[in-house]
C-alpha cells in the first residue's frame, strides 16, 4: 500500500505480563496443576518479577552468559581460579579482582556454562518475538569480547541438531509458526557493517548502502537493501547460510573464526490488526451494514520490525595479534563499539544530547536504545583471569544498558486499500442484486396478468362442465350403492369359511410339531451315548500306548546313564593323570624359564627407511645366547604340544601363585612367536592376560602379563582387539601403580607397538595412554626411556603419513600433549639408539605444517637444523633436510634469520 493512503496511530505497549498472557490463537494458555507449596513459591517469584516489569516495562533487559573454559583457558589458567563466580538463583555474578576482593553485579538473568540454547532463547529473545507478533518493534543484541560465544548464541544454524540452533533460527521458527501465509507477510534483510560500510549479505554486489532517516517519525530505513519474503523455515535457513558465507571472518590469536563485521538481521512482519480475518465475500456482505453502522468496518495493519544484531567482538591488539588489514578492521570495530558505549552512557545518565550520529551502527540502533523498540541485550563473557579487564568492561556495559528505558509503542496503520476493495465488492454485489430483483419483479407481474386471464376463461368453461357432470354422477352413485351392498354380503360369508379353515390348519400343525420334538429327543439321546462309548474306548487305548512308550523310554535311559557314568569315571581318571603330568612338566619348565627371561618383541616400523641396518625392534636379551633361547622355546613348544594350549591357559586361573606365574611365563614365550599369537587369542588367552593385568597386585604377574600383551601387540589384528577390550586403560593403570623398571619397560613396549597403528591414535589419546607413556619417563631408566622414544617415533611416523596422504589436518596429538618439549630436552643427552628414535620423531612431526609454529616457538626448529647437519645416520640427515626444504613456514623463518 502506498504511503499516501496510510494512516498511523501509536499506542503505549501493555506490560509484558499482559502481552504474553495469550497464545498464538488468542486463547489463554493451559496451565498444569502444581502442589500448594510449589504454587506459592512460583507465585511469589512471578509476582516479584512481574512487579519489576510493571515498574519499567520499556527498560532494556540484560542477561549475561558465561562461556565454558576451552583448551587454551585450561592450559594457560591451570594455576589460577576463574575470575567470575555465578549466582544464577540470585541473578548475580561476582567479578574477582584478586583472591580476597570481588565486586557483585545484578542482571535480569544469569546463564551458567551449561545453559541450553533453548533456555537462552526463551528467556532473552522470546518475549521480544511475542511483542513483534503483537505489532511492536523489537531488538535482540549480543555484545562481548571476541571469542566468548556471541555468534554461537545468536547465529548458530544448528546443522548438528535442533538443540544447537541460535536465536535467529528459533525467532523465525516462532514467527512463521504464529503467522498465516494467506494473510500475513514475513520479510527479511540481512546486512553487515564492515569498515563503516553497510553491505548486503544476501546480495554482496550491493555495497555502501545509504541510511535514510524520516524527518517526521525519526525512523531509519535502508532503501537499497534486499528484502526477501520468507516461505518457510528451510527457506530462511538457506538465506541465512548464504549470508554467513558472505560475512567477513578471520583467524586471530583470540578466535580462529573471529567476526570482522557487525551482522544485522532485519525481520519485517505485517499482519491484520483484528484477531480474525473474514473468510468469504458472503460473510462480508452480511456484516457490511452492521460494520458501517458501528464504525468498526475500517481494517488496520500491524507493521513491526525485529532486529537481531550479532556485534563483532571487542579486542585488544596486543592480545589478538592483528596487523595489516586485520588491524584496520579492528580499529573500525572498536570505533563503532566505542560510539555505541557513548550512546548507552548518555542514555543511562539521561543526557540531553545522544551522539547517535558518531557511527552508522548507532544510527541503525537508534530505535533500539532510547526509542520505541522493546530491547533485550545478552552479554557474553569468558572465565579466564587473563581477560579480567575485558570482562569487567563488558559487565559495566551491560550494567549501564540496564538503565536505558524505551517508550515502547504499537505500530498500527489503516489498510485503506483493503477497505476500498471491500466497499467496491459490496457496491457491485448490491447493484447486481437490485437489478436482479427488478427483473424478477417485472417478470412476475407479466406472468400474474397472463395467469389471471386464463383463470377467468377456464372458470366459465368449468362451470358449464360441472353442471352437466353433476347430473351424470348422481345416476351412477345410485347404481354403485346397490352393487356395494351385494358385495358386502358375499364378503361376510367368505370370512366365516376362512376362519373355520384356519382353526383346522392350526390344530394339525400343533400335532405335527409335537411328534417331531419327541422323535428328535430320542435320536439325540442315542447319539450322545454312542459318542461317550467311543471316547472311553479311545482314551483307554491311548493310555495303554503311553504307558508302553514310557516303559521303553525308561529302560533306554537306564542303559544310557549307565554308559555315561562309566565314561565319566574313565574321563576323570584320565584328567587326573593329565593334571599330574602337567604339574611335573611345569616343575621342569622352572629350570628352563628363569624370572628375568620373559621379554617382548618389538614392531619394526622403519624397515622401509633402514634397509641394510640393524632392525629397530631387536629383542633385548642381556644374558642368554641365541642357542639358549632356541632351546627354551623348543622345550616350551614341546610342552604346549603335549599338554595343550587350553590346559596351559586354564592354569592362569589357578589359586597357586607359583603355578600361575609359571603358566604365565609359558604363554608369554609362546606369544613371542607369530605362529602362536592367533591361536592364543582364539583360545581366550588375551582376555585372561587383560584380566590378570587389571586384577592382580603381584609385581611379577604384572610384568610378565604386560610383556605377553606387548608380544601380542606385534600383530595389527591383535592391536585393535587389545584397545577394544580396554587394554590401553589397563596398561596405563599398571604404569601409574608400579615403580618396577622391568614392568614399566614391558608396558612402554606394549604402548610403543600400539602407537604404530594409525587407526588407534584417537583411542590411545582418549584412554590416557599417551599421558601414561610420558609419565613413565619419570622412572629415569634408560630401557624405559628407549621404549617411550620408540613409541613417539612410531606415533609421529604414522601421523605424518596420514597428513601427507591428506587424511588428517590440524596440530599433532603429540604436540597437544606436550611431547615436543621432552623430545627437545632429551635429543642430545641419551644413548644413540634412543637419540635415533627422538630424531625420527622430530623429523616426522615437522612434516605437519600445522606444527610449524610450535617448532619455531619452542626452539625445535634449531634442533631440526642440528639433526640435518650432525645426525649420525645419513637417512635421518636427509629426512631432516627434506622437511626443512618442503615447509614454507620454515623457509620463511630461515630467510628472516
Amino acid at each position: 500500500m502506498s504511503s499516501k493512503s496510510s494512516h498511523r496511530s501509536d499506542r503505549q505497549m501493555p506490560s509484558s505480563s499482559a502481552s504474553t498472557s495469550r497464545n498464538a490463537n488468542g486463547h489463554p494458555p493451559v496451565r498444569s496443576k502444581v502442589s500448594p507449596a510449589k504454587r506459592s513459591a512460583v507465585t511469589n517469584a512471578r509476582a516479584s518479577s512481574s512487579k519489576a516489569d510493571d515498574e519499567e516495562p520499556g527498560r532494556v533487559r540484560v542477561a549475561v552468559r558465561l562461556r565454558p573454559r576451552n583448551a587454551e583457558d585450561l592450559l594457560s589458567d591451570s594455576d589460577f581460579a576463574d575470575c567470575v563466580e555465578l549466582q544464577p538463583e540470585m541473578k548475580r555474578l561476582k567479578l574477582r579482582k584478586n583472591n580476597w576482593n570481588s565486586d557483585s553485579y545484578k542482571f535480569d538473568e544469569v546463564f551458567t556454562e551449561s545453559a541450553s540454547q533453548k533456555r537462552v532463547y526463551e528467556v532473552v529473545a522470546k518475549p521480544v518475538v511475542e511483542s513483534v507478533l503483537n505489532g511492536y518493534n523489537g531488538t535482540v543484541m549480543a555484545y562481548g569480547q571476541t571469542g566468548t560465544g556471541k555468534t554461537y548464541t545468536v547465529g548458530r544454524l544448528g546443522k548438528e541438531g535442533t538443540s544447537e540452533r541460535g536465536i535467529m533460527v528459533r525467532a523465525l521458527e516462532d514467527i512463521i509458526s504464529n503467522t498465516s501465509p494467506a494473510f500475513d507477510v514475513v520479510e527479511i534483510s540481512y546486512l553487515q557493517l564492515y569498515l563503516e560500510s553497510i553491505q548486503d549479505l544476501l546480495a554482496p554486489e550491493k555495497n555502501n548502502i545509504p541510511i535514510v532517516e524520516d524527518p517526521k517519525t525519526g525512523g531509519v530505513s535502508l532503501p537499497g537493501a534486499t528484502v526477501i519474503k520468507i516461505r518457510d523455515l528451510d527457506h530462511f535457513q538457506h538465506l541465512l547460510q548464504i549470508g554467513e558465507t558472505n560475512r567477513h571472518a578471520a583467524n586471530t590469536k583470540m578466535n580462529t573464526e573471529s567476526s570482522r563485521s557487525h551482522a544485522i538481521l532485519m525481520v519485517f512482519v505485517q499482519r491484520p490488526a483484528q484477531g480474525k480475518v473474514e473468510n468469504e465475500l458472503s460473510s462480508q456482505e452480511s456484516e457490511c451494514g452492521s460494520d458501517l453502522a458501528s464504525g468498526n468496518g475500517v481494517p488496520t495493519l500491524l507493521k513491526s520490525k525485529l532486529l537481531i544484531v550479532d556485534l563483532a567482538g571487542s579486542e585488544r591488539i596486543d592480545k589478538s595479534g592483528s596487523n595489516g588489514h586485520l588491524l584496520e578492521e579492528a580499529k573500525f570495530i572498536n570505533l563503532s563499539l566505542t560510539s555505541l558505549g557513548k550512546c548507552i552512557n548518555a542514555l543511562a545518565e539521561k543526557s540531553p544530547h545522544i551522539p547517535t550520529r558518531d557511527s552508522k551502527l548507532t544510527r541503525l540502533l537508534r530505535d533500539s536504545f532510547g526509542g520505541s523498540s522493546r530491547t533485550s541485550l545478552i552479554i557474553t563473557i569468558g572465565p579466564s583471569a587473563r581477560h579480567h579487564a575485558e570482562t569487567a568492561s563488558t559487565i559495566m556495559f551491560g550494567q549501564r544498558a540496564m538503565k536505558v528505558v524505551n517508550m515502547v509503542k504499537l505500530k498500527e496503520e489503516v489498510d485503506y486499500e483493503s477497505f476500498c476493495r471491500k466497499l467496491e465488492n459490496q457496491v457491485d454485489y448490491h447493484t447486481a442484486e437490485i437489478e436482479k430483483l427488478q427483473k424478477l419483479r417485472d417478470d412476475d407481474k407479466k406472468e400474474m396478468e397472463k395467469k389471471l386471464t386464463d383463470c377467468q376463461n377456464s372458470f366459465a368453461e368449468a362451470e358449464k362442465t360441472i353442471t352437466a357432470r353433476s347430473d351424470l354422477l348422481k345416476d351412477e352413485n345410485t347404481l354403485l350403492e346397490s352393487e356395494i351392498r351385494s358385495l358386502l354380503e358375499e364378503l361376510k360369508l367368505q370370512k366365516e369359511r376362512n376362519d373355520l379353515m384356519s382353526a383346522t390348519v392350526a390344530h394339525l400343525e400343533m400335532s405335527l410339531n409335537q411328534c417331531k420334538i419327541e422323535g428328535q429327543k430320542e435320536i439325540d439321546e442315542l447319539r450322545m451315548k454312542s459318542q461317550e462309548i467311543c471316547l472311553l474306548h479311545q482314551k483307554t487305548v491311548d493310555e495303554f500306548q503311553c504307558m508302553r512308550t514310557e516303559n521303553e523310554k525308561l529302560l533306554s535311559e537306564k542303559v544310557t546313564l549307565s554308559e555315561e557314568l562309566h565314561m565319566a569315571r574313565q574321563k576323570l581318571y584320565a584328567e587326573e593323570q593329565q593334571r599330574q603330568y602337567l604339574e611335573a612338566e611345569l616343575v621342569k619348565s622352572k629350570k628352563f624359564v628363569p624370572d628375568n627371561d620373559i621379554d617382548f618383541e618389538e614392531k619394526k616400523p622403519y624397515m622401509e627407511e633402514n634397509k641394510g641396518r640393524a632392525t629397530f625392534g631387536q629383542r633385548h636379551k642381556s644374558s642368554q645366547s641365541q642357542e639358549t633361547i632356541y632351546g627354551q622355546r623348543t622345550t616350551i613348544t614341546k610342552i604346549c604340544e603335549e599338554v595343550g594350549l587350553q590346559k596351559i591357559l586354564d592354569l592362569l586361573r589357578s589359586e597357586d601363585l607359583d603355578v600361575q606365574i609359571q603358566a604365565l611365563k609359558v604363554v608369554a614365550n609362546l606369544a613371542a612367536e607369530d605362529l602362536n599369537q592367533e591361536k592364543i587369542v582364539e583360545e581366550g588367552g588375551l582376555d585372561a592376560l587383560l584380566m590378570l593385568v587389571g586384577s592382580s597386585q603381584n609385581t611379577t604377574i604384572q610384568r610378565v602379563a604386560s610383556g605377553a600383551i606387548a608380544n601380542l601387540a606385534m600383530s595389527e589384528t591383535n592391536q585393535g582387539l587389545i584397545m577394544k577390550k580396554g587394554g590401553g586403560r589397563l596398561l596405563a593403570d599398571v604404569a601409574s601403580r608400579t615403580d618396577d623398571p622391568q614392568t614399566l619397560r614391558m608396558v612402554a613396549g606394549a604402548f610403543a607397538n600400539l602407537c604404530g597403528n594409525e587407526r588407534l591414535h584417537a583411542m590411545l589419546k582418549e584412554d590416557g595412554s599417551i599421558k601414561a607413556l610420558m609419565g613413565m619417563v619419570k622412572s629415569g631408566n634408560s630401557d624405559v626411556i628407549a621404549q617411550v622414544a620408540r613409541g613417539m617415533a612410531n606415533f609421529s611416523k604414522c601421523e605424518s603419513r596420514r597428513i601427507i596422504e591428506g587424511q588428517r589436518k590440524g596440530r599433532s596429538l603429540l604436540i597437544v600433549e606436550g611431547v615436543l618439549t621432552w623430545l627437545i630436552s632429551n635429543s642430545t643427552n641419551c644413548p644413540p639408539s634412543t637419540r635415533r628414535h627422538i630424531e625420527l620423531a622430530l623429523c616426522h612431526l615437522a612434516q605437519n605444517e600445522d606444527n610449524a609454529q610450535d617448532f619455531i616457538s619452542t626452539g625445535a626448529l634449531k634442533e631440526l637444523i642440528c639433526i640435518s647437519n650432525e645426525s649420525s645416520r645419513e637417512d635421518i640427515r636427509n629426512l631432516a633436510k627434506k622437511t626443512l626444504k618442503l615447509s614454507p613456514t620454515f623457509q620463511a623463518k630461515l630467510q628472516k634469520v
